[in-house]
């Protein structure tokens, strides 16, 4: 039989990520999720209180490797961006394999600009003194085509749950911040960003963990918690990621 999956809420999340720190050697730790569950927020206050803790962290968004949004024009699939189809999974994948297999090594990683809608190229570098590289995205745990590689290079992967509603509420306020009418927001968030969300919601299984951020934002850790390889975190879930 299975063993059941940890329920983690965001302090018990940094702790683990302390614990992971602990081998000494660079370790990849990915946060899978759906549309709107708060991904980036998450994996941005847990970097920030690991590096407060005096860890070297870096984060490196699943995001950067979007398909140039005039190359997906082009080929008519705009109006599903985000699916899976329409990332650089082999991109993502070498990436990770250079970060894992390269420490010495300075990498260079894409980052996601929503203000442009656009990846761009070598934003984001990781340095050889990086020991937790944290990669967060939607489909790091899906096993369908060239995405199968990603799970195994991660060390582990959690699963970022928040209530449906909320989650929709925030796609919603999203696509209304970056232009669009209340309709369309609705539209978009309950269709095309819906149907990529049931594509990870199937994933979760695969979790060695679920993270639920209905919880408190995390802080680094006090001394005393510091010395017992216990580390306090703080996350907020947002209407990212």
């Amino acid at each position: 039989m299975s063993q059941p999956q940890p329920r983690l809420d965001p302090h018990a999340a940094h702790r683990r990520a302390g614990q992971l720190l602990a081998s000494g050697r660079r370790v990849v730790l990915g946060l899978a999720g759906p549309p709107g569950v708060g991904k980036s927020t998450f994996a941005g206050q847990l970097v920030d209180a690991l590096r407060a803790d005096g860890h070297e962290v870096v984060l490196v968004p699943m995001d950067g490797f979007h398909i140039a949004h005039a190359a997906l024009t082009e080929r008519g699939l705009e109006t599903v961006k985000g699916a899976p189809r329409t990332f650089d999974v082999a991109g993502y994948v070498a990436l990770l394999g250079r970060l894992r297999d390269s420490p010495e090594e300075t990498v260079w990683a894409p980052r996601f600009d929503r203000g442009l809608e656009d990846a761009i190229a070598a934003s984001i570098p990781v340095e050889p003194s990086v020991r937790l590289v944290v990669t967060e995205g939607n489909y790091l745990l899906l096993q369908q085509g060239a995405w199968s590689r990603v799970r195994p290079l991660l060390d582990e992967c959690w699963y970022l749950h928040v209530d449906d509603a909320v989650r929709q509420s925030r796609l919603v306020s999203r696509h209304r911040h970056h232009g669009r009418s209340e309709a369309e927001a609705r539209r978009w968030a309950l269709g095309n960003d819906e149907s990529n969300a049931g594509i990870v919601v199937a994933t979760r299984g695969a979790a060695d963990a679920v993270v639920d951020l209905g919880g408190a934002a995390p802080t680094h850790a006090a001394p005393t918690d510091v010395a017992a390889g216990e580390r306090e975190s703080r996350c907020r879930p947002s209407g990212d990621g």
